[in-house]
């Protein structure tokens, strides 16, 4: 077993003014410039002037991952401050509006073009990880085999119940928006990576996708790197829980990999319970029941993680990671951002706060946990199963 698997981790943030709690139509240039200077070669524009990203360096621990993530939301937060800015991670911006400048690079000009109004509505950020795949394993046979775990991210990601300014009563509204992309959900059934090939060939001669990147579901063999790119996750506020999904990621690749035939019992039934599980999950989160292939009773997010760590164990145990079952179950316990972030509005309106105020609350708290500040969580119904 492969115990210094190398990972890269990209972040999205959202820029938020610190008086009004929105996200600013157009950040000063020294701002978005403060940012390009704390990353570095980091450094990535967004789809929004308001939005950067953050791809980091290759990493071989997890401990090396903690302290860059530490030290760049600290970094980001204190050079954002002195223009009246915060730093936000979640999948959706509780106070946006789509009133927001898009970034004047071709790039982002070409999709603003090709899909209009779905490119404006896609004010969004999500948490990306890279696992690389040995280069004698056939990354679509190693995706198969992890597919069908993918709901289980989403679900303990889950970070944009609000939209637009509004309850969306969906656990990651940002799944739904993404829906309205083509190629962003899940993917099409590939036996392997030569039939994967197969179709973006297609895609391509046929003008229906600029570069093989176009491809964005939720899971993808990389175009520029020899890994396996998670894409399903919201951003997340707290960093452990990054660390969390990061660590579960890597080690579900690392096990498939080891397989004599990875993906091997993936099939088209695989693929409709994986799109049904990945609805729930949006809708419902942690709260969600989850169908299992070849049993006949759906089961709750704890007993999942049960069947996860019977599967894993020894794949963990191998690569030192056996906590991070123990990690999952504590963002199942103490509820994900999205929970959080209902139950404080909530709170917020029973206490007589305007809908403005009350979405005010939850900005303050993604800004503090974002920037790793303590914050007292609201009491939070504990999920079945947990």
């Amino acid at each position: 077993m492969n115990r210094r698997l190398k990972f890269g981790i990209e972040e999205e943030y959202f820029l938020t003014d610190l008086q009004t709690r929105s996200m600013p139509g157009q950040p000063s240039a020294a701002a978005v410039a403060a940012c390009r200077t704390e990353l570095g070669k980091h450094f990535a524009h967004e789809m929004f002037q308001s939005q950067i990203e953050m791809a980091s360096p290759i990493f071989r621990s997890l401990p090396d991952a903690a302290d860059f993530l530490a030290q760049v939301r600290a970094g980001l937060t204190q050079r954002l401050a002195p223009y009246g800015l915060g730093l936000l991670s979640a999948g959706s911006h509780p106070m946006a509006t789509q009133d927001l400048q898009p970034t004047d690079e071709l790039h982002f000009q070409q999709l603003f073009d090709d899909y209009q109004r779905v490119a404006r509505r896609s004010v969004l950020s999500g948490l990306h990880v890279h696992v690389e795949v040995p280069a004698d394993r056939d990354r679509v046979k190693v995706m198969n085999e992890v597919l069908p775990w993918l709901p289980m991210f989403l679900a303990l990601s889950a970070s944009s119940p609000f939209w637009n300014g509004a309850y969306s009563g969906f656990s990651s509204y940002r799944q739904v928006a993404c829906d309205e992309w083509p190629r962003m959900g899940v993917p099409e059934y590939f036996e392997n990576e030569s039939a994967f090939a197969s179709y973006v060939d297609l895609l391509m001669r046929t003008g229906s996708i600029r570069q093989a990147s176009d491809c964005w579901w939720v899971i993808r063999p990389s175009s520029r790197y020899p890994t396996l790119e998670l894409r399903i996750c919201d951003a997340c506020p707290r960093v452990e829980d990054v660390l969390c999904l990061v660590s579960l990621f890597r080690l579900m690749v690392a096990h498939a990999a080891a397989q004599p035939k990875p993906g091997a019992r993936y099939s088209q039934m695989s693929q409709w319970i994986l799109k049904e599980n990945r609805l729930r999950a949006k809708r419902h989160g942690i709260l969600a029941e989850f169908i299992i292939e070849g049993q006949e009773q759906p089961v709750l997010i704890g007993e999942w993680l049960t069947m996860a760590e019977q599967t894993f164990g020894d794949t963990a145990a191998a690569l030192g990671v056996q906590d991070v079952f123990k990690q999952a179950r504590r963002i199942v316990q103490e509820g994900t951002s999205s929970d959080r972030q209902v139950v404080l509005y909530e709170q917020g309106l029973l206490l007589g706060d305007s809908i403005e105020q009350a979405l005010g609350r939850v900005v303050d708290q993604l800004l503090s946990e974002t920037a790793g500040l303590p914050v007292a969580s609201p009491q939070l119904p504990q999920a079945a199963g947990a």
